[in-house]
């Protein structure tokens, strides 16, 4: 082969290398379309999206000003001698991760009489309604203003934005929930030191602003009856000089926001349902949640047309300092983290304080993680001989207890929202003999049976929820509040229905994933039979959602809603439960 032969096959191969790689990179594009929103919204199947920001001490999740506190989580206790359950307690402020703002946030209280009082200063997360946390997404694409500002000066979204979507998409109305998409959150949410550039550089005015609406665009909305919103900034209020006259524009109507979200680029322009739940703090300004959407399939119409006529149940009891939300252990030294509300910042003219709360990671609503009940594989646990014990006979009658690594964030949000299935338990309340306290009426596998005989056939997406009526009669603040906690774990009351092992075995083999109850957890006050319950769920990868209420108005038809705040390693997760009717 001549010299010039062998070049022009070599330019020959090059040439079918490079067409060959273009054939195989349109392939892969080809195989990514398929997980874009066009694909999905026409799909028969339902998605669920994340919108929220991992909260750990490594990253940017709290706002760097002083005094606001920084998030702490410690693992108080762990699987071992002293403790069958991974504990852990957390000091945080509304102000952390992916959170919502309301109306007290800028709204004065109506009886301080000054320029921004009104009615709306008393419409602080605990007395939202429900119905408002969701609706359609209407995403406005604003990517083009990402960085395009000085340092410390935020990009604005003006009235024309929206209007530019309007036209592309339709006239925006009561019942939508508008996402400012930047992707600015996507980009520099990274742990420190990069993660400065998510909110300090730009405070410093070493980096530009992030993107927001200008007051004239939270006017603008109002005039279209939206309100509930959502961004992917750190915060609705642009750099430097015009947070406050922006918050107040939209407050002052009513709306409430997700700041901090993520992941809106996984959205269509419309057709999602969205929506953010967090913890019921009493009388917070904002508050810490978890922003998701469902996207394709029937499910997302449903979920907007039940949220946009206002057919919403909240089932989360209010969280307060003098409400009984926290477990004060069945033996001394055995109680958990007190809830705590820590005021650290003054704001004259609301008359408020910031504030953040230190407290258990199971207070109020909470999500149950296997890994709550489970070691850590490679780290068995030297436990107690009592507990020991239990185990041995656990494993004789159960199969192997196993481990788990499945903290909080790893638990699918789709786990925990489903058709609500009501399993009406209150028959047994007063079946047991007050020789025997305490004790907990059992749960048993013919129970589910025979719910399912009358209601029909339990199915693998549904939420299992089991209506004891516990909280609905005994949550009361203090001096009153014995009944939801003491008086039960101390055998002068019935503890309240809790399901056994032989349940959750039961439950698993309908491929039930969660399930939930309206009493303070789901193991009872036996410890033995509460650890085994725990473990049973834990082994069979299924997650609890403990302390709720209001079960007795839930529809038949209702849809179930809970989602836990993403605290990273958390072996608990605070959160919010609805119906959506």
């Amino acid at each position: 082969m001549s010299r010039r032969d062998s070049f022009f096959l070599r330019c020959y191969s090059a040439c079918v290398a490079v067409m060959i790689g273009i054939l195989l990179i349109q392939h892969l594009s080809a195989l990514e379309t398929t997980t874009q929103p066009s694909a999905v919204i026409g799909s028969s199947e339902s998605t669920f999206v994340d919108h929220s920001l991992i909260i750990a001490p490594e990253y940017p999740c709290t706002w760097p000003s002083a005094p606001f506190p920084r998030f702490q989580i410690t693992h108080q206790r762990t699987i071992g001698p002293d403790s069958a359950y991974n504990v852990d307690v957390l000091l945080i402020d509304g102000n952390t991760g992916t959170q919502l703002d309301v109306p007290p946030h800028s709204v004065a209280r109506p009886e301080l009489m000054r320029e921004k009082s009104g009615p709306l200063g008393l419409a602080y997360t605990d007395t939202i309604e429900p119905w408002q946390f969701g609706g359609e997404a209407c995403v406005i694409d604003v990517c083009d203003l990402l960085d395009k500002a000085p340092k410390g000066v935020s990009p604005l979204v003006t009235p024309e934005r929206v209007m530019e979507f309007e036209k592309r998409n339709r006239r925006l109305r009561q019942g939508d929930v508008v996402l400012f998409r930047s992707d600015y959150s996507d980009l520099y949410y990274r742990p420190f030191p990069e993660g400065s550039r998510f909110i300090a550089d730009a405070l410093d005015r070493k980096a530009p602003g992030f993107p927001d609406p200008n007051p004239d665009c939270m006017e603008f909305l109002a005039s279209r009856g939206v309100m509930t919103l959502g961004t992917d900034s750190a915060s609705m209020g642009p750099l430097p000089d015009l947070a406050e006259p922006t918050h107040y524009a939209g407050l002052k109507h009513g709306m409430i926001w997700t700041e901090s979200a993520t992941n809106y680029k996984a959205l269509p322009p419309t057709g999602a349902f969205t929506c953010m739940l967090g913890p019921k703090h009493q009388g917070a300004p904002y508050g810490e949640g978890r922003a998701f959407s469902i996207v394709g399939g029937e499910l997302p119409k449903r979920l907007i047309d039940a949220a946009k006529n206002k057919r919403a149940l909240d089932l989360s009891p209010t969280l307060g300092t003098q409400m009984p939300i926290t477990s004060p252990g069945i033996a001394t030294g055995q109680h958990r983290q007190v809830y705590l509300k820590i005021d650290f910042l003054y704001s004259e003219y609301l008359d408020l304080w910031h504030h953040a709360h230190l407290m258990d990671s199971m207070a109020g609503s909470h999500l149950v993680p296997p890994s709550y009940s489970l070691p850590l594989e490679g780290t068995p646990p030297i436990h107690s001989p009592e507990v020991r014990g239990w185990l041995i006979e656990y494993e004789k009658n159960y199969g192997p207890r196993g481990t788990s690594s499945m903290t909080t964030e790893k638990v699918p949000l789709q786990w925990t929202c489903g058709p609500a299935r009501v399993i009406d338990v209150r028959s047994l309340v007063g079946s047991t003999r007050q020789a025997s306290w305490p004790a907990s009426p059992e749960i048993l596998r013919t129970h589910i049976e025979g719910y399912e005989k009358e209601h029909g056939p339990l199915n693998p997406t549904d939420i299992v929820l089991f209506y004891t009526g516990h909280l609905d009669r005994h949550y009361r603040p203090l001096p009153n509040e014995k009944g939801v906690w003491l008086d039960p774990l101390r055998g002068t009351s019935e503890g309240w229905p809790a399901p056994g092992p032989e349940a959750i075995v039961y439950l698993k083999s309908k491929g039930i994933r969660c399930i939930a109850t309206d009493a303070p957890d789901l193991g009872g006050v036996d410890p033995k039979r509460a650890l085994m319950t725990y473990w049973a769920l834990g082994s069979r990868e299924m997650v609890g959602v403990e302390f709720l209420q209001n079960f007795g108005n839930i529809s038949p038809t209702g849809y179930f809603l809970f989602a836990a705040i993403k605290v990273r390693d958390c072996h608990g997760g605070p959160g919010r439960a609805i119906v959506l009717e």
